[in-house]
Formats: C-alpha cells, sequence, structure tokens
C-alpha cells in the first residue's frame, strides 16, 4: 500500500534576487540556478522532484509563489537560495502565508575562486556568502523553524541532507493528511497511549477516529469463500508454513479466519481511506482470535499500527514507513519487552503478543500458530522471525499535556546469544546508546512509551527535520547522552514550550 518511491511528491527550488543587478545577471543566475535544480532533481540521494522555479526578484513574485506552493497539492516543500543578495523584506509577506516547510541551501554555483579573474562583475553575481545571511535574519526574526545545509552544490553531503530532508517533508505531509482507525478504546487504565485527539488534528493534522469491532466485524462477515481461498493460497506460497495450518491440518481453519479477519480489515480501511489503525486485545467481540497476522501483513504493505490503541504510535510507523520509502530496511511497530542484564553487556529483546512488522524480517518469515493467555479467544495465526544485525532507531511520540514530544534512542541491533525456540513471536534484540544504563534512564526521565515506532532505514536526523516541521519538543538518546546534561535539557525545554506561547 505504502509507495516504493517519492517521485510523486515535488519540492520546488527557488532563489532570490532584485533588478538592482540588470537582466544579464539575471539571466545567467537563473541559468546557474536551472543547472542545480537539474542537478538535484537526478541526484540518487533526493528521493523526490526537484521543479525549478525562475527567479524571484519582487514582493509580489514571492508571495504569489508560496501561495503556489500552499494550492500544489504535489509540492511538500522547498529549497531556498539566495544567488545574490535579495532584500529580506521582500521576502515577510511570502513567507508568513507559507504554510509548508522550507530547507535554506547556503551554496554558490562556483565551487573555487576564480584567483586570476576575479572581479566585481563576478562579485555582484555571486554574492550568497552575504545574501544566504540577509535571508536567514528574516527566516529568524519570524521565528520560522527551518533546516540550513551549507556546503556546495555539487557535493553529495549536500545532496544527502537535501534528500533526508525530503524525507521528512513526505513524512510531514502524510502526518498532516493521515487518517487513523481505533477499532476499540484504549487499554484499560493505561495512561502514555492517551492523548488529545483534538490537540493532535490542530497541532499536526492527523485526524483519528473511534469505531466499534462490531463496525469491523460487518466487513469481517462479508468476505466469501473464494476471496480466503485465494488469499491462503498465496501466504502458503509466500511463507514458510507450519503444517498444522496448511490445508487439511488440524488448525487451516485458523489460518483461513486470519485471512478473512485481514480482507475485512482492508476492505475497512480502503473503504474509510485510512492508513493506520489500532487494535485492543480488551475489545474483541465478534473476532474468532486477535488480529495478529493480519496487523503483520497490512503493515507490511504500509499501514501504520498501534497496539492497545495507541494511536499516536501507529501515526508515527505511518510516517516512517513514508519517509523510509525506497531505502533498505524496514519499519515496525515495536515493544521493549524484556533485558538481558549480563555483565558483558545489556541487551535489550524487542518484540510484541504478535503484531511485528515483515519488513525487518531478516529471514523468510515462519506462520505459526501458538496460544495467545489474553484476551479470551482462539489461538492466534501470527509470523515469526529475527531482525537483522545493524543500526536502527526507536521512536517515541507522546503527549506531554502542554506540547507533544518526541523522543528518539539510536540502538544496534545484535545476534542472538542463542537460539530461542520456544518464543512464539518475532523478535529483535539490540543495544541502545550509549547503553542500557543511560538509555534506558534518560527514556524514562523523558516520559518515553513502553511502544515505539522501529526502524533500520532512516537516521535521526530526518526525524529531527520533522520534529521541527511539525514544532515537536525533540529528544535524541545517542553515544553522546549524559544524564545530567539530559535531565538539563527537560528542564530547559519544559521552559522554553510554556514561555514560547507567549511569543
Amino acid at each position: 500500500m505504502a509507495s516504493t518511491t517519492l517521485k510523486q511528491y515535488e519540492v520546488w527550488f527557488i532563489t532570490g534576487s532584485q533588478h538592482l543587478y540588470g537582466p544579464k545577471t539575471l539571466e545567467q543566475v537563473n541559468s546557474n540556478s536551472a543547472a542545480i535544480a537539474a542537478a538535484f532533481d537526478s541526484s540518487p540521494q533526493i528521493p523526490v522532484k526537484i521543479v525549478f522555479k525562475p527567479v524571484v526578484t519582487t514582493p509580489a513574485e514571492i508571495t504569489e509563489l508560496c501561495k503556489a506552493v500552499n494550492n500544489t497539492p504535489e509540492c511538500i516543500g522547498l529549497i531556498a537560495w539566495m544567488h545574490t543578495f535579495s532584500p529580506a523584506k521582500m521576502w515577510i509577506a511570502g513567507l508568513l502565508s507559507l504554510q509548508k516547510p522550507f530547507v535554506h541551501l547556503h551554496t554558490q554555483f562556483n565551487r573555487d575562486l576564480p584567483w586570476g579573474e576575479i572581479d566585481m562583475d563576478f562579485m555582484n553575481l555571486n554574492q550568497s556568502a552575504h545574501g544566504d545571511r540577509e535571508f536567514g535574519f528574516i527566516g529568524s526574526r519570524l521565528r520560522i523553524e527551518r533546516k540550513v545545509v551549507v556546503g556546495h552544490w555539487a557535493e553529495e553531503g549536500v545532496q544527502k541532507k537535501i534528500g533526508l530532508w525530503a524525507r521528512a517533508a513526505a513524512g510531514w505531509n502524510e502526518m498532516r493528511n493521515l487518517k487513523v482507525a481505533r477499532w476499540g478504546d484504549n487499554m484499560r487504565e493505561v495512561a502514555v497511549t492517551e492523548g488529545d485527539k483534538v490537540e493532535a488534528q490542530i497541532k499536526l493534522g492527523l485526524s483519528v477516529n473511534g469505531f466499534g469491532v462490531a463496525d469491523l466485524v460487518k466487513f469481517v462477515n462479508a468476505v466469501t469463500d473464494t476471496e480466503i481461498d485465494k488469499l491462503v493460497k498465496e501466504i502458503e506460497d509466500q511463507y514458510d508454513v507450519v503444517d498444522s495450518l496448511k490445508k487439511g491440518g488440524s488448525d487451516h481453519e485458523s489460518l483461513r479466519e486470519s485471512a478473512r479477519i485481514e480482507l475485512g480489515m482492508r476492505a475497512f480501511l480502503l473503504k474509510g481511506g485510512f492508513m493506520a489503525f489500532t487494535t485492543t486485545f480488551e475489545d474483541l467481540q465478534g473476532l474468532v482470535q486477535l488480529p495478529g497476522f493480519a496487523v503483520q501483513r497490512l503493515m507490511a504493505d504500509g499501514y501504520g499500527f498501534g497496539g492497545e490503541g495507541d494511536w499516536k504510535t501507529a501515526a508515527m510507523v505511518r510516517v516512517m514507513k513514508v519517509m523510509a520509502a525506497g531505502l533498505e530496511g524496514g519499519t515496525s511497530f515495536m515493544e521493549d519487552y524484556t533485558y538481558h542484564l549480563h555483565p558483558s553487556g545489556a541487551k535489550v529483546l524487542g518484540a510484541h503478543m504478535l503484531e511485528v512488522c515483515e519488513s525487518i524480517a531478516q529471514e523468510k518469515p515462519r506462520v505459526e500458530i501458538h496460544k495467545l493467555g489474553i484476551g479470551g479467544k482462539a489461538d492466534p495465526v501470527r509470523s515469526k522471525f529475527t531482525v537483522a544485525p545493524g543500526a536502527a532507531l526507536n521512536v517515541s511520540l507522546i503527549d506531554m499535556g502542554n506540547r507533544f514530544r518526541l523522543i528518539v534512542n539510536e540502538v544496534e541491533v545484535v545476534e542472538l546469544d542463542a537460539p530461542m525456540p520456544k518464543l512464539p513471536v518475532a523478535s529483535a534484540l539490540w543495544i541502545p546508546k550509549p547503553n542500557l544504563e543511560i538509555a534506558a534512564g534518560a527514556w524514562i526521565l523523558a516520559g518515553g512509551a513502553h511502544h515505539t515506532s522501529f526502524s533500520q532505514a532512516i537516521p535521526a536526523e530526518v526525524i529531527e527535520d520533522f520534529a521541527e516541521m511539525a514544532g515537536l519538543e525533540y529528544l535524541l538518546i545517542d553515544d553522546s547522552t549524559k544524564i545530567s546534561d539530559f535531565k538539563k535539557e527537560i528542564r530547559w525545554n519544559e521552559l522554553y514550550y510554556h514561555l514560547s506561547k507567549g511569543i
């Protein structure tokens, strides 16, 4: 369901100048800008379309362009560059009207100074060194959050940073248009998975709506045997299915029931335009088994998911899947489940009751059936696998009452110390950075949830860019984290977010 490309999105490349320099200079500015935009559009580091726009030189042109950005659905943001000096008062009305993010590119067309040929004509043409400072001032004066990328435009590192920002912009676009279906309510008495859904829609754009499980059951019951036969065959062809679940096996009806639930869920989500959803094992009336395998397969197709009514994590899983389109590595709903506290090195075993996305599997998933001691329903089907070693992120979006907070912990997934033949669920083993003692302590001090959006595809920089676009508090736990400094950051943030409402 999620696209493997972000090329359906556009980022417009705009360049500022003024008529002071005459038509010949402006022609060269336009030509140089078009060349940079074309290079960005063809760069493998940048996943979206880069669309060149003619150089803007007046307040009216700037304002008209910013309004066009707002009114173009496929445009998710701007790259802004000042080739020459562009007086910043010209930008005020346009930037105040702009409703989409921009990245400020601080570059110049030529990489090297032409030492023996440089003259005032060259100087007048290539004024980014102070033209971008003028533009930077007005962005800061208007209190606009934006990313600044510095360096020569042809460098891979510069293009990579632009590409990461573009992924964040695609995620922000998704969040602002996201619909989350919540089957059943929150797990009773749980705090962190609750939150202000109205404030979330005001702040983030996503719409979260609750439905009775009976609403889903209508779709599940409408699934035909022919549809189930087709899906079961696809599953048996695609997976390593245990014999008891295959046709003629003692548990084959359980696999058919899982397929029925999946098809019903897909139909419900498709009809309502939902790209994320939640379930809870405390509300399963009318369902034969807790949706497990169905949820795993839906996530693998790009849907966001949160267990026990966790709509915030469901939204982040979907958003991070969009951000990661086309990259190696997957993104999944996850939970810090239990610890390995050996003196040689503490580790976290991540898993959930059932719902871990197959996009992070390192081997062909095995479809099994096991007893589930909660929910009071029939034994559910699930796919089981482990996760390949490598860098990953755990991300938690929480509601602090006066603001939303994004917490990120960089982790390193490692091989299992030994097989776990009796564990009936998919799992990942990781070492949190800088270590479990500091990472878990900082996470708990920040109020991070036990549920996370786990990804091996995107770096923390993308989440930081996203947080700036969304106006979210951002806390990073990585190799350099120290508890004493982390406590101070939390306290400073409390003051900032209290005072910023009055600025």
